[in-house]
């Protein structure tokens, strides 16, 4: 099963993912995506990792997600990506045009083929007024549009506000 797991930042997002993945009972590997450009990234990083087992395999993937779900996908393992919507902001930043057509088709072939399940945690970004910077709208536009394509491919959406799950599509827990 694929899901989808949208909301706000400090909305429950990776907690929730992490909860699914742990009473799952299956082998877990999480491929981060964030890199620690400053001490405040580096501090939520560590936090991630403090709350993760210690027998949870974590993979390392700033861009070339979907090489790396290829790489660790099996139909005994979750696989929790955390978050594409960082993904996104390290192919942005990137001085090739190609790279973020590239690494969605990429994303998009590794989940059609992937075994077990797959939980994609993601920032919904689009809620607030459109920004005036060229850049920040095209990631959000971005943003909105993998949403969109990722929603329908996936067996389920969830929605977190304030730590609380809401099932937008597919079977409820």
């Amino acid at each position: 099963m694929k899901t989808l797991i949208l909301g706000g930042v400090r909305s429950g997002k990776s907690r929730y993912a992490e909860e699914v993945a742990r009473r799952s009972g299956a082998s877990v590997t999480v491929i981060v995506t964030a890199t620690a450009g400053d001490e405040e990234m580096a501090a939520r990083i560590a936090a991630h990792r403090g709350r993760r087992p210690a027998e949870w395999r974590v993979l390392e993937a700033p861009v070339e997600l979907g090489r790396a779900i290829e790489r660790v996908s099996s139909p005994a393992t979750v696989v929790l990506v955390d978050c594409l919507t960082l993904w996104l902001s390290n192919l942005l930043a990137l001085d090739d045009a190609s790279a973020l057509r590239r690494e969605r088709e990429a994303l998009d072939e590794a989940l059609s083929r992937a075994a077990g399940a797959i939980l994609l945690v993601s920032n919904e970004v689009g809620l607030g007024i459109v920004p005036v910077n060229e850049l920040a709208r095209r990631y959000i536009d971005q943003a909105g549009v993998l949403h969109q394509e990722l929603a329908q491919r996936c067996d389920q959406v969830v929605w977190m506000v304030a730590g609380i799950p809401t099932v937008v599509k597919g079977p409820r827990a």
